[in-house]
Parts: C-alpha cells; sequence; structure tokens
C-alpha cells in the first residue's frame, strides 16, 4: 500500500534535481509541469521497487505565496535539516554505491544497527539530506520483536 504522507522538496535547479534523483536512485516522473523560465511548477516522483513503492513532490524554489516564503533551502540555513526523507531499501550497500556515483555526498557509510537495520546517510547536490535503509516501519516487530 502506498504511503499517504508524501514529502515536498524544494530544488533551485528542479530540472536536474529529478534528473538526478532517478539516476541516484531510480525515480521515475510521473508529473512535470513546467513553470516561469525553466522552472518546475509541480512533479510528481515515483519509486517502485521490491522494498515496496512510494512518492515525492518536488518543484522550483519560489518566494511567491505563503508555502514558498514558508521554505528554505539547505545552504541557507549552514546546511542544518528541519526535516529528512527516509528511503526504505533492500540492499543499502548497493543502493549507496549508486548515489556516490550520482555525486551524492556521503554523510554516513552503510552501517549496521543495533537494532537489526542496515543503512546510510547522503546529502543531493543541493544539501537535502536523505536517510537511506533496511528498515520497514510497516513492520517494526521485526526489529523490536
Amino acid at each position: 500500500m502506498p504511503s499517504i504522507a508524501i514529502p515536498c522538496l524544494r530544488y533551485r535547479d528542479a530540472p536536474a534535481a529529478i534528473d538526478w534523483l532517478a539516476e541516484a536512485f531510480g525515480f521515475e516522473c510521473q508529473v512535470a509541469v513546467p513553470g516561469i523560465d525553466g522552472a518546475i511548477a509541480h512533479a510528481q516522483l515515483t519509486l517502485r521497487s521490491e522494498a515496496g513503492d512510494g512518492m515525492i513532490m518536488l518543484g522550483s524554489v519560489s518566494s511567491e505565496g505563503e508555502y514558498g516564503r514558508l521554505l528554505a533551502q539547505p545552504d541557507e540555513i549552514g546546511g542544518r535539516q528541519t526535516q529528512t526523507v527516509y528511503l526504505r531499501v533492500l540492499d543499502a550497500d548497493r543502493v549507496c554505491e549508486r548515489a556516490r556515483a550520482a555525486g551524492a555526498v556521503i554523510l554516513e557509510e552503510p552501517a549496521d544497527t543495533e537494532f537489526g537495520s542496515r543503512g546510510f546517510l547522503c546529502r543531493d547536490p543541493e544539501g537535502h539530506v536523505w536517510n537511506v535503509g533496511t528498515y520497514d516501519p510497516w513492520q517494526p516487530e521485526r526489529l523490536f520483536g
């Protein structure tokens, strides 16, 4: 079952971000609504994998409207985050190498956790942090029994 909570991100170069997310993680662009001057007003990217299906939405950075004024880019706040996206995968090592090859900055190399999953942290080209791992939040009893 797809999640009903869908992360929304903003990128200065949204078309490049769409391409990068496809290369690094395997997302596919389902919808991309063009904005002004090459911007993306709204995009929906899907990810279908053995680990499950998911979606993110993204658009170009804009200071127009209340929504745009509420958001800051990581480089505007010292690279810090107010949230991250968790991407559940079956093979964290393989996905880490794919992300690294696409130019991700690996913040934490793949490692096993004390509760039985494996994961890594990386930063995309515009500074958003991605938390990638094998933990399945739909089946917490497998880890926390």
